[in-house]
């Protein structure tokens, strides 16, 4: 890489609470010691309650940031948030594969914490065909995972077992591609994601913590993946351990989350809670 500081895209939504989409991943990157760059793909009116409204940039407007940023910056990983029509998704997908991006990591952003539904069912099928296999790693959720499968969500680690294996049947096959399926929405005291190559399938698991403030979860674990990612090339098990150490992050942003008082719903994981207490 050549880099002690690698830099990092989030191509996403913009949420204006903070919690979730671009501004969450900037202040993940900057907590993992990443550079983070951004490119609009949506702009929302959000609070920790609700998403009232969408606006989608002109494409043209959205492939002109992704050129203009990879004309001059070498970006060493990618993170896809909400991409929330066909057109955003397959100009996304074709200037990533013009650029041969590294180590797309994919959050399929479909449905808010609040239930909202943040992407048309034509984009989903834009998803499958064309960002897809552009893709590193794809980051679902469990009803995510059921939107992706056209079936629905998995309700038991048995269950996640077989979408996993699903799920990376629509990868490429041919090459190194991860799937990584957030166990978030089963019931129980334990938390498990499943991480599957292909061929091995890793869970990892943790204690559930008793709050509400989760808001924007997904986007902070997809997000400290990719800004993990570049540090851990060469190393024993990369991949895996980019993950462990994300979701270490996540239970960390998540505990401190009680330091903050934003809004009055989900409120937001505590993203830079290592830099300091007020």
């Amino acid at each position: 890489m050549g880099r002690t500081i690698p830099n990092v895209l989030s191509i996403a939504g913009v949420d204006p609470s903070g919690g979730a989409g671009l501004l969450a991943d900037i202040k993940t990157f900057s907590a993992l010691g990443a550079y983070g760059c951004g490119v609009v793909a949506a702009l929302t009116a959000q609070n920790t309650r609700s998403v009232d409204a969408v606006h989608v940039p002109p494409v043209d407007f959205l492939r002109q940031q992704i050129d203009t940023l990879f004309a001059d910056v070498a970006i060493d990983a990618v993170k896809l948030g909400m991409l929330s029509d066909a057109a955003s998704v397959r100009t996304v997908a074709e200037r990533l594969a013009h650029f041969a991006a590294p180590r797309v990591v994919c959050d399929p952003v479909m449905i808010a914490k609040s239930g909202d539904h943040l992407m048309s069912a034509e984009a989903v099928s834009m998803v499958r065909e064309a960002l897809l296999p552009q893709s590193f790693m794809l980051t679902p959720n469990l009803p995510e995972a059921g939107v992706l499968l056209r079936q629905r969500a998995p309700d038991s680690l048995r269950e996640m077992y077989r979408a996993a294996e699903q799920l990376r049947d629509l990868l490429p096959l041919d090459s190194e591609r991860w799937v990584l399926l957030k166990g978030g929405h089963l019931p129980g005291s334990e938390l498990t994601d499943l991480l599957f190559d292909g061929d091995r399938m890793v869970e990892m698991s943790s204690t559930r913590i008793d709050t509400r403030n989760t808001h924007g979860t997904g986007c902070t674990l997809s997000s400290a993946v990719a800004a993990l990612l570049p540090r851990h090339l060469g190393g024993f098990r990369p991949v895996e351990n980019a993950v462990r150490q994300a979701r270490d992050y996540l239970v960390a942003a998540i505990a401190a989350s009680g330091r903050l008082t934003v809004g009055h719903g989900h409120g937001p994981v505590h993203h830079c809670h290592a830099l300091g207490r007020d």
